[in-house]
């Protein structure tokens, strides 16, 4: 081999000979054709972008940071990071494809949760289940609008449950092929709950309903604590085993909080284990953002299916609180029994971003009212929002898969 062949294979080997790709003329769509040939670069800039969200503006940082450096390792060109035999590749195929990290990351979502406010507040539990319709609204217009299929519309819908974990665990079972863009619009709305929130609140229930104060939770004893997470599992066994992988994780990390006797194990599960899983889980899920991939009018469609589930889920809780109003209402004419009034604000906190939803229940309905403290009341809904969203993960998984 001479010098010029020499250089020639090492110029070959550079990322600069690589990243735009020569024409393919099997492509005939101008726009498709400046995707395949730009689209590593463009990815890379997509990614840097998601790095500014994550790093400048804190949307989900623990997440959207690994999850967008996963994306620029796996756009490198010739290093093929992300295939098969690339690290991100097998910690893509052990970690996600086989369902493990999501599970190990509802180990420690159940070792850091307090099912207090919910145990002493059962009936906010129907909140909880209220704004999972966001899920199934928006998997019934991915599936007959936008003309995706029906597991690939399940994997979808589930970004109304607002549960980053649950919806990668989904997506992986169902549609892998959406993985990337499934995960970048999860992380990002589930970032965006104190902008998204509001204004759908504000727009479904009038002043005098955001005014409503709400008795003093009574005290939850360790028992009930104890017994809570077994009660939930066995519940989940007889009626939806589908849900046991997702539900008994998560009800195992929070037994191990709630016993008081494997305090070590909870607070690995709180801290160590669910950090490391978590750069694992969000470079995988980076690993997912390449351009044939990505830059794909599925995406755009994706992310405003995203918004809209996550829209359903908020109205979904909040309706559901009124009508329960409604009901105490008619209870307390007909049948002379005391109103047991609750603030509808606390029904957006039915969506599983926790503690985020429940803050913004309590910082909306302290603007009306500076006395109103709705925080622990919110947190009800938001932790069975938690429950409801592995439930409704159960439900699609026997239905699509």
């Amino acid at each position: 081999m001479d010098i010029t062949e020499s250089l020639i294979k090492l110029w070959n080997s550079t990322g600069v000979a690589n990243f735009v790709q020569p024409v393919d003329p099997n492509i005939t769509n101008g726009f498709e054709q400046f995707l395949h040939q730009f689209g590593s670069p463009i990815m890379i800039l997509v990614c840097l972008f998601l790095l500014w969200l994550g790093i400048k503006k804190q949307f989900e940082p623990l997440l959207l940071v690994p999850i967008a450096f996963g994306g620029l390792l796996s756009n490198i060109p010739v290093a093929d990071i992300a295939g098969p035999n690339g690290f991100l590749g097998i910690i893509y195929e052990a970690g996600i494809h086989k369902g493990i990290f999501p599970l190990i990351i509802f180990m420690g979502v159940g070792a850091m949760t307090d099912f207090g406010p919910l145990i002493a507040n059962p009936k906010t539990a129907l909140l909880g289940g209220a704004a999972q319709f966001g899920i199934f609204g928006a998997l019934l217009l991915a599936l007959c609008v936008f003309g995706f299929t029906l597991p690939q519309s399940a994997a979808i819908g589930i970004i109304g449950g607002a549960d980053g974990p649950t919806s990668i665990y989904v997506t992986s079972k169902l549609a892998p092929e959406l993985l990337g863009a499934i995960a970048v619009a999860a992380y990002s709305y589930m970032a965006l709950v104190p902008v998204i929130q509001p204004p759908i609140m504000k727009l479904l229930t009038t002043k005098e309903e955001r005014k409503i104060q709400m008795s003093q939770l009574r005290n939850v004893t360790k028992r009930e604590k104890i017994v809570f997470p077994i009660v939930v599992l066995g519940l989940c066994i007889i009626f939806l085993p589908d849900a046991c992988p997702l539900i008994g994780a998560l009800t195992f990390g929070n037994l191990c909080k709630e016993c008081g006797v494997v305090e070590r194990l909870s607070d690995t599960m709180q801290n160590a284990l669910i950090n490391i899983v978590t750069i694992f889980l969000g470079l995988s899920v980076g690993s997912k953002l390449s351009a044939d991939q990505f830059l794909t009018l599925q995406t755009l469609f994706i992310l405003v299916l995203g918004v809209t589930a996550f829209a359903l889920a908020t109205a979904g809780g909040v309706i559901f609180a009124k009508v329960m109003n409604a009901c105490s209402y008619f209870m307390h004419k007909v049948f002379k029994k005391p109103l047991n009034l609750v603030n509808p604000l606390i029904g957006s906190a039915g969506v599983s971003a926790v503690p985020m939803a429940a803050r913004v229940s309590n910082k909306v309905g302290l603007e009306e009212n500076d006395q109103n403290y709705l925080l622990m009341h919110a947190m009800g809904p938001n932790v069975a929002g938690v429950i409801g969203s592995g439930v409704a993960a159960g439900i699609l998984l026997a239905l699509c898969g």
